[in-house]
């Protein structure tokens, strides 16, 4: 689908706060309601842009995390396939470079991510598996906060997260209806969920649409300090996700760019910052898997 100006701008204001109503979006914009409305409805209905709440891992007990370099006997894709099978597996890439996959996993706690990691290499035509045992979210395109501010939770706020994982722009309405309070209620109780860090609503829309259509992972040894390295990184747009890990290097993360030459540019300037003492890089060939929507995998 081709993306005119207030496509992007629908998008670009639907990536900040993906429950905003067709009435503040249609005065961001400069559209009517319905014609604002018609237009998100146009971006939804074949799969360019989706809407969804991510709830932060911690709320599900998610407290652990790695980051698996792959390398495979013969094809690599269904090696991949299997792999995004796992509930523990939100994010998983056919890749360029030294290894032929690339996946993240999520768990509850580390006795869980060593089981998943051995369940990984367990996969067949699985020839070796390499983990960065992440230690922290620096930056996270669906984290707002690094620790929720709200952490009292009940049931009526656990179906609230149910309900919008399965559909991020629910209205208050609907919503109250399925948690049996009244709109209202309801409104306060999302919002607090939301301005707590506890879930995220947003947009989501494959980098090519957007003329961003290279995404190249890093990893960075450092010598010395790691946090002076890590909030530089931090600080570049081009920048989209970055985690403190241990293993064969101290930092790992993603740069989404326009071009091979603009994504080459942000690894150059990485291997020039002081204290870096290397830089692997790759580039994801295909997104196999990225749904950081769906609740609590088994441990």
């Amino acid at each position: 689908m081709d993306l005119d100006r207030i496509d992007l701008a629908v998008v670009r204001e639907l990536q900040t706060d993906g429950r905003l109503t067709y009435e503040a979006l249609a005065q961001r914009v400069g559209l009517s309601r319905p014609a604002t409305r018609a237009r998100v409805q146009r971006l939804l209905e074949p799969g360019t842009v989706r809407v969804v709440a991510v709830v932060h891992p911690a709320v599900r007990g998610l407290t652990a995390s790695a980051h698996l370099s792959i390398d495979v006997h013969g094809a690599a894709e269904p090696v991949a396939r299997a792999i995004a099978a796992m509930p523990q597996a939100p994010f998983v890439t056919l890749t360029a470079g030294q290894r032929a996959i690339m996946a993240e996993l999520r768990t509850p706690g580390f006795d869980a991510l060593d089981r998943t990691i051995e369940a990984v290499r367990s996969v067949p035509n699985v020839a070796a598996v390499e983990p960065l045992i992440s230690t922290r979210h620096l930056k996270d395109p669906y984290l707002m906060a690094d620790d929720p501010t709200v952490s009292d939770l009940d049931d009526t706020d656990l179906r609230i997260l149910d309900a919008l994982e399965q559909d991020g722009r629910l209205p208050f309405a609907d919503l109250a209806e399925r948690v049996g309070l009244s709109p209202g209620a309801t409104r306060a109780r999302t919002l607090r969920l939301l301005e707590g860090g506890v879930v995220k609503v947003l947009a989501l829309i494959r980098p090519e649409v957007l003329g961003l259509g290279y995404l190249c992972g890093f990893a960075v040894r450092v010598e010395g300090a790691r946090e002076p390295v890590a909030r530089a990184l931090a600080a570049w747009d081009q920048v989209s996700f970055l985690s403190a890990c241990v293993g064969r290097a101290e930092l790992v993360g993603t740069v989404t760019a326009e071009s091979l030459g603009s994504a080459r540019a942000t690894l150059d300037a990485a291997r020039a910052l002081p204290g870096v003492r290397g830089v692997e890089s790759w580039v994801h060939l295909e997104l196999v898997k990225e749904r950081y929507d769906l609740g609590t995998p088994t441990p």
